[in-house]
């Protein structure tokens, strides 16, 4: 027998939109409907994808994660302390960003 969130991914497996993300209860944290591909069928991946104030993802696509094997292989890279060092490189080469300057101004039209 399904469990609820089973029946749920069923569901948008079977009728979902290819390329369409399905929140979770995890902000950045998505269920992404993949078209099928040749000889593979449709499936579902998950999307790891920062989120802004209103849980709308930041980027036009994350890091998509097809299965368990996938999983681990990401979180040993992630983990690994060359990559933290090199991102914090980065940040001291790379030109600092600025932040946008929200405006409460209104224009009366």
């Amino acid at each position: 027998m399904l469990g609820l969130a089973d029946e749920k991914l069923v569901e948008f497996l079977k009728a979902g939109k290819d390329w369409t993300r399905l929140k979770t209860s995890v902000p950045g944290i998505f269920v992404l409907k993949m078209p099928s591909y040749r000889s593979s069928p449709a499936r579902l991946a998950v999307e790891i994808n920062p989120v802004d104030e209103t849980g709308a993802p930041k980027k036009k696509r994350g890091l998509v994660i097809r299965d368990q094997e996938e999983l681990r292989e990401f979180v040993s890279l992630v983990q690994n302390d060359r990559l933290k060092k090199l991102v914090i490189e980065l940040d001291q080469v790379n030109p600092k960003k600025e932040r946008e300057k929200r405006s409460d101004e209104v224009l009366e039209i």
